[in-house]
């Protein structure tokens, strides 16, 4: 269940509907929407915040102070990917901007970003440059996933020449993120599209509720034959990780979703491998865990805690 408040929009179709998804980020949500409506974006807004069942104050705090935003307050956290969906299921604009609660726009950032798309029809979406808080550089562009990437993350395999090299390509350490470039999978904090092509490509998957579904996202727009741009010249701040390091087994939740994202990618041939290297790695990590030094009240903890994981990533 939620509750939807609208504001007026006068008959006048808004250029960017930016959609907002907010999880107990109340003071980074303030911030994020000071540096929407406070300075001067160049182009005009209908900002959309859908509040995830906040319990710090959030949604109130967006009502009173930005009565101009529609605000979607929902009852419980529906996570990021279906909060995305709502937001773009009511948004106006004839571009539509998913932005992290964490982010600070800079002045006529996303007029640089909605001006690239209309400059650049072949194009299928665009992000912005994403600087730390001390205005250093977050390189985090990535090539899409391989498989390999879950057993160099289950075994840890970063102590060998080949995953290292391998961990260098992914995250594409050959890129200064200083310069504009093609991109297979841009900072999922940022991305703007149109708004037919995301009635043409479709938004978020759902059944990937917080994580890779933005992976997701721009291997559809790959496939759909349109690149993906990342425009250095247009800067936002970003804090990072707000919200998810805080959900409970957020790691087996992205465990989950990793398995869903190749099945739904490689089929069930690539999801059976996923869950195998899991598994795996769990009945290690519980051997090493019962032949360890630790007190049996905590070894019988840990092995719970891993079989709860274990039954969310086996069970999706």
């Amino acid at each position: 269940m939620n509750s939807l408040h609208l504001q007026d929009s006068e008959g006048v179709q808004p250029d960017i509907s930016v959609v907002i998804p907010s999880w107990n980020t109340l003071e980074l949500t303030r911030d994020c929407l000071r540096s929407l409506l406070h300075q001067d974006q160049g182009c005009t807004l209908q900002v959309i915040v859908v509040d995830n069942g906040s319990h710090d104050g959030s949604a109130d705090m967006v009502a009173r102070e930005f009565p101009q935003v529609l605000l979607i307050r929902n009852e419980r956290n529906e996570y990021f990917s279906k909060a995305c969906n709502q937001g773009a299921s009511v948004a106006k604009g004839r571009y539509i901007c998913y932005l992290n609660s964490d982010t600070i726009v800079t002045p006529k950032a996303l007029r640089r970003m909605m001006e690239f798309l209309e400059t650049h029809p072949a194009y299928g979406a665009v992000a912005p440059r994403l600087d730390n808080p001390d205005g250093s550089v977050q390189p985090i562009c990535r090539r899409f996933p391989k498989l390999i990437e879950v057993a160099i993350d289950q075994f840890g395999f970063e102590r060998f020449e080949f995953a290292r090299r391998y961990r260098d390509h992914a995250s594409m350490k050959d890129f200064d993120h200083l310069s504009s470039a093609d991109v297979e999978q841009p900072p999922g904090a940022c991305l703007l599209m149109r708004r037919s092509d995301v009635d043409a490509i479709g938004g978020f998957d759902e059944s990937m509720p917080l994580f890779y579904s933005d992976v997701d996202l721009c291997l559809r727009i790959w496939r759909s034959g349109r690149p993906i741009r990342f425009l250095a010249e247009a800067r936002i701040f970003h804090v990072g990780s707000a919200s998810i390091v805080r959900h409970p087994l957020w790691r087996a939740e992205f465990m989950r979703n990793q398995v869903r994202y190749f099945r739904k990618h490689g089929g069930v041939v690539h999801a059976f491998a996923a869950k195998a290297i899991i598994l795996t790695s769990a009945i290690l990590v519980a051997i090493r865990t019962l032949l360890g030094p630790r007190p049996l009240r905590e070894k019988r903890d840990l092995i719970g805690q891993l079989g709860r994981s274990m039954q969310i990533v086996l069970g999706g």
